[in-house]
């Protein structure tokens, strides 16, 4: 075979690759029972901080793809990472029957990953009947861990998500230091004012007890005189 054959060839293969519906690159393929599954993510590789989404294929006993997970759907999935768990997310369907796009077989539930590191897919409910209790774990033979988005950062690289909490969480015992401290020296204040307050009341108080005693030792004595 020619250079030229073989070139052509192999560019039709690749095409060929990239268009075919539900061809996945970097998923992980599981038999569950009689379910075929393919799971991994919509967006590869997979950077911190950017919208992306679990993303399923099903495909039944004979090879034919799965639309259908019930009305409602019992099909969900949570995310995993570290020691944090998602709250169950739905599995919403690519492909609408009403205006025949999207792909047969394929859901995805929506997620933006805000950290670094290995994440793992867990599937609950049912399908075709069918009782599901299955996880999926990123890795090299799998399909991808979450990266830094500063891998593909230009033209500076900007601190992450994860970077910024990090230093958020440093600055707080700061922040809440001030905020006790100008708490005291408010107390303080107040107190400090509530004392003059206090003092100034006292004095002015004296000084009308006074008037009236001197008053009255005034009326006195101009009655004494009266009487003399």
């Amino acid at each position: 075979m020619s250079s030229k054959r073989f070139g052509a060839l192999v560019g039709t293969v690749a095409a060929l690759v990239l268009i075919t519906p539900g061809v996945a690159f970097a998923h992980e393929q599981r038999q569950v029972g009689s379910v075929e599954f393919t799971v991994g993510w919509v967006h590869e590789p997979t950077y911190a901080g950017f919208e992306n989404a679990v993303q399923l294929f099903l495909k039944d006993g004979k090879g034919k793809p799965i639309d259908d997970l019930g009305d409602p759907p019992s099909l969900s999935v949570q995310v995993l990472t570290g020691n944090q768990t998602s709250d169950p997310l739905p599995l919403a369907p690519s492909f609408d029957p009403d205006t025949g796009l999207g792909t047969h077989g394929e859901f995805d539930a929506a997620i933006i990953p805000t950290r670094p590191g290995d994440y793992t897919f867990h599937f609950t409910g049912t399908v075709n009947g069918q009782k599901v209790d299955e996880k999926f774990t990123s890795s090299d033979k799998t399909f991808d861990s979450v990266k830094e988005a500063s891998a593909i950062e230009f033209p500076a690289k900007d601190p992450s998500t994860g970077d910024l909490a990090t230093n958020v969480d440093r600055l707080n015992p700061r922040v809440d230091s001030v905020v006790t401290q100008a708490g005291v020296v408010k107390k303080a204040a107040a107190s400090a004012s509530d004392k003059a307050s206090t003092a100034e009341a006292l004095g002015i108080a004296a000084l009308i007890v006074g008037i009236v005693l001197g008053g009255g030792g005034l009326l006195m004595g101009l009655r004494a005189r009266r009487r003399a």
